[in-house]
């Protein structure tokens, strides 16, 4: 009998035929995410479950599968799974690192660039019909050229950002609990300082952490106000590693000159202090949406889950010591 897995949103065909050909599936196809009891009444009595960031898979969940042995994020963060109660219980948590790498810091480079040169700023410009005449002082910005990146987590994501930074030229400084070794930062031209450090220099400042505890409000009001007056936040990696409050009171009183956000706090509600300030560009955590990537991730996840329920090592394990017992 073929395993039974529940999958949580309608995912690339590709994707879907994968999981139907070798595995009972349970689609979810709903507008909004399965609520926590319906989730668990679907769960009961599957071997396995592909989710999204959408989803909270805690205790209570797990405990209510007694037959479910792979958790599969279609996501590379898993902060919305309790990865030591499944570990408890036996049960592997996988995620889709790696393919999402090179489209979140293109997306991150996009923000940094729109706020930055005003981007969104003239578009609704154009839109509103006050494009009349060209401007000599409409609209000046900054310049990306030249200026000093500083990248807070110095993981795949981050290091692609100092990549793209070598072609503007630009200085990169990089801050992480572990540092990169010497010859990664040869290549990328990467140097490593303390965060002070990083926040006093940079025009343009990156976060690239994943959520964990440390990580909650890793920028807040003071570390704003280490920053310079005339430099950018940008935040493409979860919404709670910035306090937004904060955040806002900074734009307003102009600590820094502006800000880049794809995640927020309490997604997917935004501070409503953001909406007013047009030198804050906003995206609906977008990041990882490119046809391509989003085929490789929801891919990767279907295989992730079928490779444990067949008895075989998933490519991308988050706690691979449940493998090993």
């Amino acid at each position: 009998m073929p395993p039974s897995i529940l999958i949580t949103r309608p995912l690339p065909q590709e994707a879907m035929s994968l999981a139907q050909a070798r595995a009972t599936v349970d689609l979810y196809a709903g507008p909004y995410p399965l609520t926590k009891a319906d989730l668990i009444a679907r769960l009961r009595d599957k071997g396995g479950l592909v989710c999204l960031i959408t989803e909270t898979i805690d205790a209570q969940v797990l405990g209510a599968a007694p037959g479910l042995k792979v958790v599969a994020n279609v996501a590379v963060g898993f902060n919305n799974i309790d990865v030591a109660a499944a570990a408890a219980r036996g049960i592997v948590v996988t995620n889709t690192p790696d393919v999402l790498t090179e489209t979140t810091a293109d997306f991150a480079w996009a923000l940094l660039m729109a706020t930055a040169r005003r981007v969104a700023e003239g578009d609704q410009y154009v839109r509103a019909g006050k494009f009349t005449r060209w401007e000599w002082e409409l609209l000046w910005g900054s310049d990306v050229h030249g200026k000093t990146l500083g990248i807070l987590g110095f993981g795949r994501i981050g290091k692609a950002m100092a990549r793209r930074a070598r072609g503007f030229g630009m200085r990169v400084l990089y801050h992480d609990t572990v540092r990169a070794d010497a010859a990664a930062e040869r290549e990328l031209g990467a140097t490593f300082v303390d965060r002070a450090t990083l926040l006093k220099e940079a025009d343009f400042v990156t976060v690239h952490t994943p959520l964990s505890p440390e990580t909650r409000h890793l920028i807040g009001a003071k570390e704003l106000r280490q920053m310079k007056r005339t430099a950018y936040l940008i935040n493409a990696s979860r919404g709670p590693c910035v306090n937004e409050a904060e955040l806002v009171q900074a734009v307003k009183e102009g600590w820094i000159a502006g800000a880049g956000l794809d995640v927020y706090e309490e997604e997917p509600k935004v501070h409503p202090g953001l909406f007013s300030l047009p030198n804050v560009v906003l995206a609906p955590h977008i990041a990882s949406a490119s046809h391509e990537t989003r085929l490789k991730m929801a891919t990767l996840a279907v295989e992730n889950c079928l490779a444990v329920l067949e008895g075989k090592t998933p490519p991308t394990p988050v706690n691979p010591e449940v493998l090993r017992k």
